[in-house]
């Protein structure tokens, strides 16, 4: 059985329907099921912070079975950072729990009444609303733990910090990892001010009791799902103590600073002379110095393990997991290379409820704007507490970079449709240039991973610096992703089925077997183009136009050292990468 959940938080109701009664909405799960409800339910000029919007939690369609890193979960509205569509993807144990349930997605519809705050608890008979006036303005980490003192540590949580209640447009969900930490984060595009904004501070899912997903065919389940592991486990990149395990997602900072393509200070350089002691490599050395764990699945059903577990000089938790992305904004964005203060930045943007992408571009644009000096940990740490606290300076730099810039006047500042660059200079990765430009969701790299096969060669090759072959990887790569994203399959399994067919053939299988259906590869390539065409057509709707897909004016005309590029990629070629 699949459910879709209305909640009614005006009225502290809930009603459940088969998702058969919903013809759009059945074969999509993950991005797909919050892309379509979103598409169909929330009117495209809306006020992303009003009532009109709606707050959609979905699990892939995997989740809840036993594949392997299927636990992906996927929150979608309209987003107040970009003003359009926006799914957020986030791993931990939420999603499972969900599809244990047989819960389909979860629709947040209108808001509690003004000067309420609520938390809800989903299970297997229903939905319960409890006051949470007592957690107001409480960070992630308490709350976790009192919620936890009441609903067993084995609970999924999905919560907010004080940011999310100030409705900060860099506002994050934070979701419970494997150990019960809120240190994973739907981060991107603001879901969590679309939270705050409706009264709701936190929701628990229970699975006591839950039935379980059911299969159509069991063993053709457990055969496609063998064959999928045993390709994510062959490959260099996803194996056991292969690269990820070994290092974590930051065994890409030396790789993609010696491609010339780590943005540093303010994407003002390609490489960042402090890159080697915040690598992948050094990171691991301190974790096993200190007790720590340098490998760890941070989602459930996760065998790839590229989480782990920091802890301080202390030998105290700090955080798990301090990730490529994070260590990158916080780091050589603006110019540190103290590992340390990047582990403490990134324990309280989990714990304000912040996405670290986009806080980590806004302290940059702040220190290229003069607020702070470029290397100043201390200082930056300093600004992530005006975050939390609501300053003025705060609510301008939690509001993200397109806004920091335009009040600090920064005019080379990296976004596109209002959301932060993430750690791949266009210049040098031209692949990712077409997709932060062109990605229905602002600037992404996991929309469309061309890095792959830029740098690290899967699936073939195509030459980073070069114009030629960007637009085809750039599209073929977000069809895929859209498809990844409405299973729950973490984009990590990309590396192994670009190279490892049988892994790649394993997907449509495990999807038949699991719910009866008859889809090929070709199949699932449609499945993504639909996604995309339904967040294209809510875009246009709420006013974009092929002006909205295009990289910042610098990229194109002032060269990255240390190759001297500039992105290149013409306005028309651009314009073609949704033509299918």
């Amino acid at each position: 059985m699949s459910t879709l959940m209305r909640i009614d938080l005006f009225g502290k109701s809930f009603t459940s329907e088969e998702i058969g009664a919903y013809p759009d909405y059945k074969g999509f799960g993950g991005r797909g099921f919050t892309s379509k409800v979103v598409f169909a339910e929330v009117p495209p000029t809306c006020h992303p912070l009003g009532e009109n919007n709606k707050l959609v939690i979905a699990p892939g369609l995997l989740s809840g079975s036993s594949a392997a890193n299927s636990g992906r979960l996927s929150i979608g509205a309209k987003s107040p950072l970009t003003g359009g569509i926006k799914e957020s993807n986030v791993g931990g144990n939420v999603s499972f729990k969900l599809a244990r349930l047989g819960i389909r997605g979860l629709i947040l519809d209108g808001k509690v009444p003004p000067g309420e705050l609520v938390y809800i608890v989903v299970g297997k008979d229903g939905v319960v609303f409890h006051d949470a006036l007592r957690f107001k303005g409480m960070k992630n980490y308490e709350l976790v733990e009192k919620l936890k003192a009441d609903f067993g540590e084995r609970a999924g949580i999905l919560s907010i910090g004080p940011a999310g209640e100030m409705m900060m447009g860099s506002a994050s969900v934070a979701c419970t990892d494997t150990n019960g930490h809120p240190s994973r984060h739907a981060g991107r595009g603001g879901m969590g001010a679309v939270m705050g904004s409706k009264g709701v501070k936190a929701i628990v899912v229970d699975d006591n009791g839950a039935a379980g997903v059911e299969y159509s065919d069991k063993e053709a389940f457990r055969a496609a799902a063998a064959t999928f592991r045993d390709a994510l486990r062959s490959h260099d990149v996803t194996k056991p103590e292969g690269a990820l395990y070994t290092y974590g997602t930051n065994v890409l900072t030396n790789i993609i600073n010696e491609a010339g393509a780590y943005p540093t200070r303010n994407f003002t350089s390609g490489r960042f002379e402090g890159a080697e002691k915040i690598s992948g490599e050094r990171m691991t050395e301190i974790i096993k110095e200190r007790g720590g764990r340098h490998y760890h699945s941070g989602c459930t059903t996760c065998i790839i393990q590229c989480s782990n577990v920091y802890l301080n000089k202390n030998k105290e938790y700090v955080t798990s997991a301090l990730e490529y992305e994070t260590i990158w904004a916080h780091g050589a964005h603006c110019g540190i290379d103290d590992l340390d203060a990047i582990a403490e930045m990134d324990r309280l943007c989990d714990d304000y409820g912040l996405d670290t992408i986009e806080t980590g571009c806004a302290l940059g644009v702040a220190m290229a704007g003069g607020i702070k000096s470029f290397g100043d940990a201390e200082g930056a740490i300093e600004l992530i507490h005006e975050i939390g606290k609501g300053s003025p300076l705060g609510r301008i730099l939690g509001n993200g970079a397109a806004v920091t810039g335009r009040l600090l006047g920064v005019e080379d500042t990296a976004v596109v449709k209002g959301q932060g660059l993430p750690a791949y200079d266009p210049r040098a990765i031209k692949g990712n240039g077409v997709t932060y430009a062109t990605s229905t969701m602002g600037a992404d790299h996991t929309a469309g991973y061309c890095v792959a096969t830029n740098i690290l060669r899967c699936g073939g090759y195509v030459d980073p610096l070069s114009k030629d072959g960007q637009v085809d990887l750039s599209r073929n790569l977000q069809i895929a992703t859209a498809a990844l994203d409405s299973a729950g399959l973490c984009v990590f399994v990309a590396f192994a089925i670009l190279d490892i067919k049988e892994g790649l053939e394993a997907i449509p299988r495990m999807l038949n077997a699991r719910f009866g259906w008859n889809m090929t590869l070709d199949d699932v390539a449609k499945h993504g183009q639909e996604i995309l065409k339904v967040e294209r057509a809510f875009n246009d709707a709420a006013g974009f136009t092929k002006i909205d897909d295009r990289l910042p004016e610098f990229f194109k005309k002032k060269k990255l050292p240390p190759h001297n590029t500039v992105f290149d990629i013409s306005d028309e070629d651009l314009d073609t990468v949704f033509n299918f």
